[in-house]
C-alpha cells in the first residue's frame, strides 16, 4: 500500500515528536526535526552556515511506499548528494541516488511527484544557496561569472537542473560533513569550507576547460530528465534492452529527440552507451572468475560467442579468455 502525502512536509515534521538521535552531537546553530511515527522513523538536521547558505542532512526510513507531491514553487540553488537509497520520479527528474547527483539553479520549479520505497534507508546531504549569495562571488569574474549567472539564476523563469555524476571525492566530502570532527564555531567553519569545496566542484563542471556554457545542450529540463530516465533504463536492462522506438515511447519522447538528445547530453549514441555498458559489465564478470566466457557473453546480451569475443577485443585489446585468467586490459 502506498501512502500519498498531500500535507506540507514542514507541517508534518512540526507535528512529529522530537527524534531520538543519541549519536548526534548538536550545536546551538543546528535544528533537528523528526518524522511522524505512523509514517516512519528518522530525522532531518538543518544548519544555517551564513546568511544565504544552508546545509541539511537527512536520514530516514518509511514504513511503506510514500509519494510526496510538490506544486510549482520558487527554488534556490541546490546541491544534493544521496548517501543511501533512491528518490524515484516518473518525470521532471531522473531517479536520484547512486551516482546520479542533483545540481539545480534558482528560479521556478515545475510541479513533480517524488516516491520513496518502504523499508529503504534514505540518507543524504543537501546544500541550499540563495542566488544573491552566489552572485556576490561571481561578480568578480566578468565573463565566467556572467555566464554562470545566466545559467543558474533565473529569477521568475523556469530553473535549470543538472544531474552530475557523484564522484568518490564528492561522496567523501559529504561523509566528512556528516561526521564533522569539531564543535561550536570550529564546526561551522569546517562545514563552510566543505560546502565551498563541494560547490566549487559543481561550478567547475561548467568551466571553459571542460564544457563551455554556450556549448551546453539546448534541451528543456523535462527533456533532460526523460533522457536520463532512458539512460537508467538501458543501465538496468542492458542484457535485454528495449528497441530504440520502445525506449523512446517508454520515456515519452520521439525517436529523433532520443537519438539527438542522447548524443548532445551524454556525448555518445544510444547504442554506443549500451555497447560500452555491456563491455564494462562483461569485464567485471570476467574478473570475478565465477562464470565461463560464453556464460558472460549471454549475461550481457550476446547470443553468439564469436561476436562477443570480437567486440571485447576491439574494446579492450585482449580476448575475454585472457581477461578471465587475469591479463589486464590494454585500453
Amino acid at each position: 500500500m502506498t501512502l500519498i502525502l498531500s500535507q506540507d512536509w514542514d507541517e508534518l515534521q512540526e507535528q512529529a515528536a522530537a527524534p531520538q538521535a543519541d549519536n548526534l552531537l548538536l550545536d546551538d546553530f543546528e535544528e533537528l526535526a523528526g518524522i511522524p511515527e505512523d509514517i516512519g522513523r528518522g530525522y532531518s538536521r538543518d544548519i544555517k552556515l551564513t546568511p544565504g547558505l544552508w546545509l541539511n542532512f537527512w536520514d530516514c526510513q518509511y514504513h511503506q511506499d510514500v509519494v510526496r507531491k510538490a506544486v510549482v514553487h520558487e527554488h534556490p540553488i541546490q546541491i544534493g548528494v544521496q548517501m543511501s537509497g533512491y528518490i524515484y520520479f516518473d518525470a521532471v527528474h531522473p531517479n536520484l541516488g547512486g551516482t546520479c547527483g542533483y545540481f539545480s539553479g534558482s528560479g521556478v520549479s515545475p510541479a513533480y511527484v517524488e516516491k520513496y520505497r518502504g523499508g529503504d534507508r534514505i540518507a543524504g546531504v543537501n546544500v541550499e544557496i540563495e542566488p544573491e549569495w552566489l552572485e556576490a562571488f561571481l561578480q568578480a569574474d566578468r565573463q565566467y561569472g556572467s555566464d554562470l549567472q545566466k545559467l543558474l539564476i533565473k529569477g521568475e523563469d523556469w530553473k535549470n537542473s543538472f544531474y552530475p555524476t557523484v564522484t568518490p571525492t564528492m561522496r567523501s566530502l559529504a561523509r566528512q560533513m556528516w561526521n564533522a570532527p569539531y564543535r561550536g564555531a570550529a564546526k561551522r567553519m569546517y562545514l563552510q569550507s566543505k560546502v565551498f569545496e563541494l560547490l566549487a566542484m559543481h561550478l567547475d563542471l561548467f568551466s571553459s576547460e571542460r564544457e563551455p556554457i554556450d556549448r551546453l545542450p539546448k534541451l528543456k529540463p523535462d527533456t533532460i530528465a526523460r533522457l536520463h530516465y532512458a539512460k537508467e533504463i538501458l543501465t538496468t536492462q542492458f542484457a535485454n534492452p528495449p528497441s530504440l522506438s520502445e525506449l523512446a515511447q517508454q520515456v515519452g519522447v520521439s525517436d529523433r529527440t532520443l537519438q539527438r538528445g542522447f548524443r548532445d547530453l551524454f556525448s555518445t549514441t544510444v547504442f554506443g552507451y549500451l555497447h560500452d555498458l555491456r563491455m564494462e559489465q562483461a569485464r567485471l564478470l570476467l574478473h570475478g572468475r565465477e562464470m565461463r566466457v560464453l556464460e558472460v557473453a549471454h549475461a550481457v546480451g550476446f547470443s553468439h560467442g564469436g561476436y562477443f569475443t570480437a567486440a571485447f577485443k576491439k574494446k579492450f585489446g585482449i580476448t575475454p579468455k585472457q581477461c578471465l585468467v587475469g591479463k589486464k586490459v590494454l585500453r
